[in-house]
């Protein structure tokens, strides 16, 4: 809650900034600076590359003080890591109380501790040490080193003074102490605010790991052979749902018998999720191929959807226009249907490439011996969760280049898109 809070706080700041004080500096002098009308025009929406930066940073910087990285000059607070004390009231049978007091020293995960010396004391109640690690817990058997135990009629009365009884909890300096249902201590040090290195690691191990499995590999596997192959499948899976969906698609804009004939069967499989193919696709075939042919009919689905759009989309007074030129039906189609369907095509294309990405790591997950989704199964399992999410990143990364990339190819290719 306080990590959501903090990022709509800085994006409301960086918003205000950049819209009175960076954009009074600068002039734009392109396309969309000229139009008159911007407001509800699609094309007149670009991305403020202020606002893009400043949200990677943003979430960068909120996933290195929440984790203690030390490439952030700013930190969340952190677990408590240190020497501690509390002290408890044991209450013998006899109704004779004594205190004494727990020495607790927490250290942080993987580090080599020594435990503490303490003298025992005098009394029915002894003098006892504790080691545990940030973030955890560790339990306090007194039986083993008072004079009075637990099954003899001793119980614990107070906390640092406080009065408890079984299953209550206090806080101590340091952290909390529960006493559990059967009489015992519980010490559990002070979290703060950061996450866990197992919840969530710094930035600097996951780029270590990166580092290492890119030497070294991963299951068999260079991390390059695994990224090949889950980028060969969403590729190959891609054009073969091109291939189908796009003259289906058309198909289904121009004949109303092929409406007819396969309108169902589209809006049948419209609402069914990719992943639910899966298992059919692994009784079906190969293990091996059941990534890429998983991701076949989706692409193709989204395909046919935006091709049958673009050809319904084209407006009918260009049509009108085209036949009373003299216009064939060849002509009509390569200067009028194809032209004006194609912005639509490759808006889903880009949706469909989406799609066939996540598809394909998806079904790695469970049906394939390389690939990311292999690699970040295969980690979770060991609750090694660097490499999952420098498998994560490294995803986002590539379908973002993928949709840069088709941008690109549809600005070139589509240059009169939101001008006519």
């Amino acid at each position: 809650m306080i990590i959501l809070l903090l990022y709509v706080a800085i994006f409301t700041g960086a918003f205000f900034a950049v819209r009175f004080g960076v954009r009074k500096f600068r002039q734009m002098n392109d396309y969309t600076s000229l139009k008159t009308v911007t407001f509800g025009d699609e094309s007149a929406v670009r991305p403020d590359r202020w606002a893009s930066v400043i949200s990677v940073v943003t979430i960068f910087l909120l996933w290195g003080a929440f984790t203690g990285s030390k490439w952030v000059p700013l930190h969340a607070p952190g677990p408590f890591v240190g020497d501690t004390e509390f002290t408890y009231t044991l209450e013998g049978p006899d109704g004779t109380r004594d205190d004494a007091t727990v020495t607790v020293r927490v250290f942080k995960i993987g580090e080599t501790v020594e435990t503490p010396v303490v003298d025992p004391g005098d009394g029915i109640a002894k003098n006892d040490v504790l080691t545990v690690g940030a973030w955890r817990s560790q339990l306090l058997l007194m039986d083993k080193n008072d004079e009075v135990t637990r099954d003899q009629g001793a119980k614990v009365v107070a906390i640092d003074g406080k009065p408890v009884s079984d299953g209550q909890t206090v806080d101590v300096a340091a952290g909390t102490v529960a006493v559990t249902a059967k009489g015992s201590l519980n010490f559990a040090p002070a979290k703060g605010m950061q996450m866990e290195p197992i919840w969530l690691p710094p930035p600097e191990a996951v780029v270590s790991r990166l580092i290492e499995v890119s030497k070294q590999g991963y299951q068999n596997f260079t991390l390059w052979e695994h990224l090949y192959w889950s980028l060969f499948r969403v590729i190959v899976g891609f054009a073969l749902g091109a291939l189908v969906g796009i003259p289906l698609g058309y198909a289904m804009g121009l004949s109303d018998w092929f409406r007819g004939w396969f309108d169902p069967i589209v809006e049948f499989m419209r609402p069914v999720p990719p992943l639910a193919l899966i298992p059919l696709v692994i009784i079906w075939q190969a293990l091996a191929r059941a990534a890429r042919s998983s991701c076949c009919p989706r692409g193709a689905l989204i395909m046919t959807i935006s091709a049958r759009a673009g050809v319904s989309g084209v407006a009918i007074s260009k049509v009108h226009a085209a036949y009373s030129l003299g216009a064939s039906k060849w002509q009509l189609m390569r200067h009028v249907i194809v032209p004006n369907s194609l912005p639509e095509i490759f808006t889903g294309a880009r949706v469909a490439m989406g799609v066939c990405w996540g598809t394909v790591v998806a079904a790695e997950l469970v049906a394939a011996e390389k690939g990311a989704g292999m690699m970040i199964m295969v980690a979770s399992r060991f609750q090694l969760t660097d490499i999952v999410l420098m498998g994560i990143i490294l995803i986002g990364i590539i379908g973002y280049g993928i949709d840069i990339l088709m941008r690109k190819a549809e600005t070139w290719l589509v240059p009169w898109k939101g001008r006519v």
